[in-house]
């Protein structure tokens, strides 16, 4: 597979579609220095974009938390998302829109920067290896610790919150795991580097309380799936001494989908059938087989 920036196909990029290989930046842009950027990742199956105007509303308000306005509408973003997988040929892909500030101010202060935006697509099959992903992925702790919401924007999508989450997996990768498990400033668990957590104990699901991390669009929907199942689901502190409690845990997000995880550190956990239930369900859902409440 060829390099991300050297590909056939086009961006949207600030308005108009482009050459893949001419959509760029410059290298003083201000995100780069200074990680004034945010993003969406969202997928398209059989060529609908799932939950796309709920992904193009949270890029407007992470840019809002970060103290800029992208100069597109919610309606034009969607429309422009469709206009990518249409000039790419896609139909089942990943999705990724960024917004960030450009370059005409170099320093700190973004004052006087643009606000650009960007749309890409392109095929990516699962996130995580699905033979490993069907007996469970193995994660690793992180080695660093998701912010406390006063040190950090933490309910935007931003660039910059993601420099830990890609520390900590290579730190996973470097000692022969899929993934890590992300605990916060307090000591609690938070979520994977890229998906939120869910445990299952007695037939009940628990899922942290998302203070301090995305409340993410997938974690949403899979919530709502369990309750239209009666399934229990209770959104609490969990500290990492009840995770030896717990009997399935599973991941979520636009990439990982639903995941299976058969451990995490010292703790062991079985791929249960409430686990694979809710991953038929996603499944199902996301590909129009299954109504939206």
């Amino acid at each position: 597979m060829p390099n991300f920036d050297d590909r056939d196909g086009f961006i949207w990029f600030d308005g108009q579609l482009v050459p893949w290989r001419e959509a760029n930046v410059h290298i003083l842009t201000h995100a780069m220095h200074y990680a004034s950027s945010v993003f969406e990742g969202q997928r398209a199956y059989n060529g609908v974009i799932f939950k796309l105007r709920e992904h193009s509303e949270r890029l407007h308000n992470s840019a809002r938390i970060l103290g800029f306005e992208i100069p597109w509408t919610a309606e034009e973003i969607d429309a422009a998302c469709y206009e990518v997988l249409k000039a790419n040929g896609l139909t089942d892909a990943y999705v990724r829109p960024v917004a960030w500030r450009g370059s005409e101010q170099m320093g700190v202060s973004p004052k006087g920067t643009q606000p650009h935006l960007a749309i890409a697509a392109w095929t990516w099959g699962k996130y995580f290896d699905p033979a490993k992903a069907e007996k469970g992925i193995r994660l690793d702790i992180a080695p660093y610790r998701r912010p406390a919401p006063y040190t950090a924007p933490v309910h935007s999508k931003a660039a910059g919150l993601y420099m830990i989450a890609s520390l900590s997996k290579q730190h996973a990768d470097a000692r022969g795991f899929d993934d890590a498990l992300m605990f916060d400033w307090r000591g609690q668990v938070a979520e994977a580097t890229g998906a939120n957590a869910f445990f299952i104990r007695d037939g009940v699901i628990h899922t942290p309380t998302p203070d301090c991390f995305l409340n993410g669009i997938t974690r949403q929907t899979i919530i709502d799936l369990a309750r239209r199942r009666g399934i229990e689901v209770v959104e609490r502190a969990i500290w990492p001494e009840e995770l030896e409690s717990f009997q399935q845990f599973f991941v979520t997000g636009s990439a990982a989908e639903v995941t299976f995880v058969g451990s995490a550190g010292p703790w062991s956990f079985e791929v249960g059938e409430i686990s694979r239930q809710l991953g038929r369900d996603y499944d199902d859902l996301v590909n129009g087989r299954l109504p939206n409440a």
